[in-house]
C-alpha cells in the first residue's frame, strides 16, 4: 500500500470535510471567529493570508499553495518576482503561526476545528475536533527572507513583540464568504486511499495529546501538583516555547550560545569565526521567524485546556519574545526545550540534579546527573536523535523562579520527542499523580519542588512510550 505523508493526510482530511455543507459552514465559521478574535486583529495581512489559504483548500485547488502563486495571487507581486529577495510568504506564515498558537492557548479546548499550517507546504491543517479524536500538529518553516547587512543581529532585528492576547488590539480583517456549495470535483484513487487510510494515519500525522474533557474537569475541582500551584497563585502564567532556529545557528557556529548572549540577541557572537556565506544564512534564518518547535503547539494547547478547566489563561511567548526583565517578576513561567533549544532554561541549571550537557563528539545533548542516587547512573545518553527509532530522555522540573516568588515548570527533551513525551505526562492528571506518588509526593499536599527524569522510546519521530526511571525531591 502506498505510504501516507502528511500532505496527502491533509488533503485527504479537508476534503473530507468539504463534502458536507454542514461541515463547511461550521469550518468557516470557526475560521471567522479566528480572524475577527484577539490574535489576528493586530494583523489583517496574516488573516488574509489564513482566509485564502483554506478557503483554496477547501475548494480542493491544493496546487495553488505554492510560494509564487500566493504572492502573486494574494500579495499582488509580479509573476516574475524573486522570492529570494521577497519574503512575503514565507514571513506571513510564519506569523500566522504564532497568532494560531496565541489563538488555541487563549481558547484551549472550546474551538469545534483546529487549524495549524505544518512545515513544508502552505497547505493547512484542518482538525475536527467535534467527536474529541482530532489533534493539533505544529510546525517550523525556516524563514528565507532578504538578507541584511552583516552586523549583530541584535541592531538588526526589533525586538519580538510580546503574543499575549490581551494586548493585541486593531481592527478585524474582513472574512471573503463564499458560500456554503462545495464545488463539484473528480476524486482520485490516491485521495480514495488516504481517505480510506485516514483513521490509521491519524496516530502518527497528529501527533498530539488527545485531552479528554471530562479529565480536565475532573483536574479542575482538585488540580494536583504544579498545576494547583500555578492555577492558584495571583499572578500570571506565562509558556515560552522553543526557538528550534537557534539550534541550527549553533550548529553552523560550533558552540553553545550562553543565555547572556541570546537575552541580548548576540546570536553570533564571534562572527570573524564564520565565512560571510554562513554568517548570511544565519541572518537569513533569524530574520523575522521565531517559529516554535512542531511539538510545542500540542503540548499547549493541553496546557491552554488545564488553565481552562480551571478559570485560568496562560499567556503564549517565544523565546526570542521575551526579555531577562520580564522573568524578574512574580509571574510563573512554563519553558518548553532544553537549554540548546530554548536557552532561557538554562538559567535554572544550577536548581537542578538532572542537567543537559552537549556531547561535541556525538553531536547531541546528554544528561548528567549530578547527584546520583542508589540504582541511578551518573549519565544518560539517547541512542536516537531526532525523528528516528530508539531511546531518549526527558526531564520534568518544578522549581522556583530565581530571586523571585513565582515558580517555573521546566518541560525538556534531549530531542523533541522527549519534549512531547515530557509534555503528555505533566497534562495528565492520572498519570502526573501516579508519577507524584512514586516520587514520594502528595499530588495535593503542600508546594514541593522536584525533578522527574524520564526514558521513553521513539519510533518515527513519536514517542511510543515513557517511563519516570528517577524522581529527586528539591
Amino acid at each position: 500500500m502506498q505510504s501516507l505523508n502528511p500532505i496527502g493526510v491533509r488533503e485527504a482530511q479537508i476534503l473530507k470535510i468539504s463534502e458536507s455543507k454542514k461541515d463547511l459552514a461550521a469550518l468557516r465559521q470557526h475560521l471567522k471567529e479566528i480572524v475577527e478574535g484577539p490574535a489576528f486583529r493586530g494583523s489583517h495581512r496574516s488573516a488574509q493570508f489564513l482566509t485564502y489559504i483554506v478557503e483554496q483548500s477547501i475548494a480542493g485547488r491544493f496546487d495553488l499553495l505554492k510560494e509564487r502563486l500566493i504572492g502573486v495571487e494574494l500579495f499582488r507581486r509580479d509573476p516574475s518576482y524573486d522570492t529570494g529577495e521577497d519574503a512575503i510568504v514565507r514571513v506571513t506564515a510564519s506569523d500566522v503561526r504564532k497568532r494560531l498558537l496565541q489563538h488555541y492557548g487563549r481558547n484551549g479546548t472550546s474551538c469545534e476545528f483546529k487549524l495549524n499550517l505544518p512545515s513544508g507546504s502552505y497547505i493547512p491543517e484542518i482538525t475536527d475536533d467535534r467527536d474529541g479524536e482530532g489533534g493539533l500538529v505544529g510546525g517550523m518553516e525556516p524563514a528565507h527572507t532578504s538578507e541584511p547587512p552583516l552586523q549583530n543581529l541584535a541592531q538588526e532585528r526589533p525586538d519580538a513583540p510580546t503574543v499575549s492576547a490581551e494586548q493585541v488590539s486593531a481592527s478585524a480583517p474582513p472574512v471573503v464568504d463564499h458560500g456554503d456549495a462545495s464545488p463539484v470535483r473528480k476524486v482520485s484513487v490516491r485521495q480514495w486511499v488516504l481517505l480510506g487510510c485516514l483513521i490509521l494515519a491519524l496516530g502518527f500525522a497528529f501527533r498530539g495529546v488527545l485531552w479528554d474533557k471530562s479529565s480536565a474537569k475532573a483536574a479542575a475541582s482538585s488540580p494536583v501538583l504544579p498545576w494547583s500551584v500555578l492555577f492558584g497563585s495571583p499572578h500570571a502564567t506565562h509558556l515560552i516555547t522553543s526557538d528550534p532556529n537557534i539550534v541550527v545557528v549553533q550548529e553552523i557556529i560550533g558552540s553553545e550560545l550562553s543565555v547572556s548572549n541570546y537575552a541580548n540577541h548576540q546570536y553570533i557572537p564571534d562572527p570573524n569565526k564564520l565565512t560571510p556565506e554562513e554568517i548570511r544564512f544565519c541572518h537569513t534564518l533569524l530574520w523575522g521567524d521565531d517559529s516554535a518547535a512542531a511539538v510545542d503547539p500540542p503540548i499547549t494547547a493541553s496546557i491552554a485546556s488545564l488553565a481552562e478547566a480551571n478559570s485560568r489563561r496562560i499567556d503564549v511567548r517565544s523565546a526570542r519574545g521575551i526579555q531577562l526583565a520580564d522573568l524578574k517578576t512574580d509571574d510563573n513561567f512554563i519553558f518548553l526545550g532544553s537549554p540548546r533549544s530554548n536557552p532561557w532554561s538554562a538559567l535554572f541549571r544550577n536548581e537542578l540534579d538532572f542537567r543537559f550537557v552537549f556531547d561535541d563528539t556525538a553531536k547531541q545533548e546528554i544528561i548528567d546527573n549530578v547527584h546520583p542516587r542508589q540504582g541511578e547512573m551518573a549519565e544518560y545518553v539517547p541512542t536516537a536523535l531526532g525523528w528516528a527509532t530508539g531511546q531518549s530522555y526527558a526531564i520534568i522540573a518544578f522549581v522556583q523562579n530565581l530571586d523571585q516568588n513565582g515558580q517555573v515548570l521546566l518541560l525538556a527533551g534531549a530531542n523533541g520527542e522527549g519534549t512531547e513525551a515530557a509534555g503528555r505526562l505533566i497534562a495528565d492528571p492520572v498519570r502526573l499523580s501516579d508519577a507524584l506518588h512514586t516520587c514520594g509526593i502528595s499530588p495535593r499536599g503542600p508546594l514541593k519542588h522536584f525533578e522527574m527524569l524520564l526514558h521513553l522510546s521513539t519510533m518515527a519521530g513519536s514517542p511510543t512510550s515513557a517511563e519516570v526511571v528517577a524522581c529527586h525531591i528539591l
